[in-house]
């Protein structure tokens, strides 16, 4: 009798620990399964954000902003999205350009100098689209990097170019823009936030694409 009961109690004791252990199993298991859930969630979510981010402008000439950026929520830089950064110069005539009059109406900014080679290129396609499309140029002369006024002068009699020649002596306006390589140019839109930019000389008919992409 004492024999069986103890056998009972053994089978008892070593039932239990199967439980516990399987239990216990379980419980570690459910754990890592969660742990492993919630990873893979954090992934999905950042190949999201990447996806967002990144979009499809790869490799194009010209990047077109989110069109959900509005003024209101628009901060002043120089990306895509970006409030461009008012300036004021004055042009070849003597008067006094602000780019914010410009306001309602879609600007091609561009920044150049006599001396370029590009830019030389670059000018006629840029006569051409001024006349041609309703678009405001803005061309920022960097004159502090010519030789005199009078070499812009002649330039612009030269060439022909009746759009706004605008002169900054100073560097100032090509400093905030961070202007290195030119020509460079920026599309503006009628709201004042930077669609475009690009580096290098652009073709007429790049020109005209960049601005068929804007409202």
């Amino acid at each position: 009798m004492k024999k069986a009961i103890i056998i009972v109690v053994l089978v008892g004791m070593f039932g239990w620990a199967v439980y516990d252990f399987a239990g216990r199993s379980n419980d570690t298991t459910n754990s890592e399964q969660e742990q492993i859930n919630h990873e893979e969630e954090s992934d999905h979510t950042k190949a999201e954000d990447d996806n967002h981010t990144n979009g499809d402008d790869e490799g194009s000439d010209y990047r077109v902003a989110d069109d959900t950026i509005t003024p209101d929520n628009a901060k002043v830089g120089l990306e895509q999205g970006d409030a461009a950064p008012d300036f004021e110069l004055q042009t070849l005539n003597g008067e006094k350009s602000r780019l914010s009059d410009y306001r309602g109406q879609r600007v091609l900014l561009n920044f150049w100098a006599t001396w370029c080679p590009p830019c030389r290129a670059e000018i006629p396609d840029l006569e051409k689209f001024y006349k041609n499309n309703d678009v405001v140029v803005l061309s920022v002369d960097l004159t502090e990097t010519e030789s005199n006024l009078d070499e812009v002068k002649n330039f612009a009699d030269e060439f022909d170019m009746t759009y706004p020649v605008l002169l900054d002596e100073h560097s100032k306006v090509a400093s905030v823009y961070g202007i290195q390589p030119i020509p460079t140019s920026y599309m503006i839109d009628s709201d004042g936030i930077i669609q475009n930019k690009a580096f290098g000389a652009l073709t007429y008919d790049m020109m005209v694409e960049g601005l068929e992409r804007m409202q």
